[in-house]
């Protein structure tokens, strides 16, 4: 067990600062702080977290953290950590970590015992999924599918019969081959399009996936695609309703509550599917 309490103690820390996902304005004054003051900061693209360092006048170290070198800079934070260094690690845009190589040294530096503190701030995912107008209580981030066709068909499948709203992210040039994809693997779905997130030409498109496919070659820049989660009524009825009950209360639902979801699923009465449960159960 590793219990982390991160500010009463004074060791050195990696922090996990989230940036801009497009207005440089969309960062919080505690990011500021955080990369003012910390010994070096480790950047997915130097040259687009010098742009956001340079208006705001930060003037810490910055060292270049990617996928292609995230072992060998890996070992180089964990150095600066070991010798009493506070470390920031940012990504291009949005939060750390996701859809980005920074889990790897973050795993790391928890593993030898070293503070690991987030700094939070914009998300792309979670600020298209709010002005999507698709149901967000209940919903699953994928990030980026893959690039390869057959590939990215096989992880739509996997994912196909998911009731959760899905999230992802996707490149312009690939995003008609994508929702060409989707089409065929999820069905004609609502889903919402968004792209340029807080920039000057941000835009949201709402609509049935074969609705957007034919405007796809004017739209430019950075994508996250909302997806409505899958609607298939689902089968019960070879399912050993004792065996349902059992799987709700595992999954966290309350014993009552549990009797009473399967009994509506199999249409009997709650009172009848309770005294099942309980003889079932002697």
């Amino acid at each position: 067990m590793i219990r982390q309490k991160s500010f009463q103690t004074n060791s050195p820390k990696l922090y996990l600062v989230a940036t801009p996902i497009g207005n440089l304005a969309d960062i919080t004054y505690r990011a500021i702080d955080t990369l003012k003051n910390v010994d070096v900061c480790f950047a997915e693209d130097t040259r687009v977290t010098r742009v956001l360092f340079d208006h705001y006048n930060i003037t810490t170290r910055l060292e270049c953290y990617q996928e292609y070198n995230k072992e060998s800079q890996a070992q180089n934070i964990l150095k600066y950590l070991r010798d009493g260094l506070n470390v920031a690690q940012v990504s291009d845009a949005g939060m750390p970590i996701i859809s980005d190589p920074g889990y790897y040294v973050a795993k790391l530096a928890m593993e030898e015992g070293f503070d690991v503190v987030p700094i939070p701030g914009a998300n792309a995912g979670l600020t298209a999924l709010i002005s999507s107008g698709l149901w967000p209580t209940n919903f699953t981030f994928y990030g980026f599918l893959d690039s390869k066709t057959t590939k990215r068909k096989k992880e739509l499948e996997s994912i196909k019969n998911h009731k959760e709203t899905m999230i992802f992210y996707e490149a312009p040039h690939r995003i008609s081959e994508t929702l060409t994809d989707m089409l065929e693997v999820l069905g004609d779905r609502n889903i919402c399009l968004a792209r340029e997130l807080t920039k000057k030409f941000e835009e949201f498109i709402r609509g049935k996936i074969s609705e957007i496919i034919p405007i796809l070659p004017e739209l430019k820049g950075e994508m996250v695609v909302i997806v409505e989660g899958s609607k298939a009524i689902e089968d019960y009825s070879s399912i050993d309703p004792i065996k349902q009950v059992d799987d709700l209360i595992m999954a966290g639902m309350l014993k009552n509550e549990a009797i009473k979801t399967v009994a509506k699923r199999i249409g009997i009465s709650k009172q009848d599917m309770y005294k099942n449960y309980l003889e079932n159960k002697q």
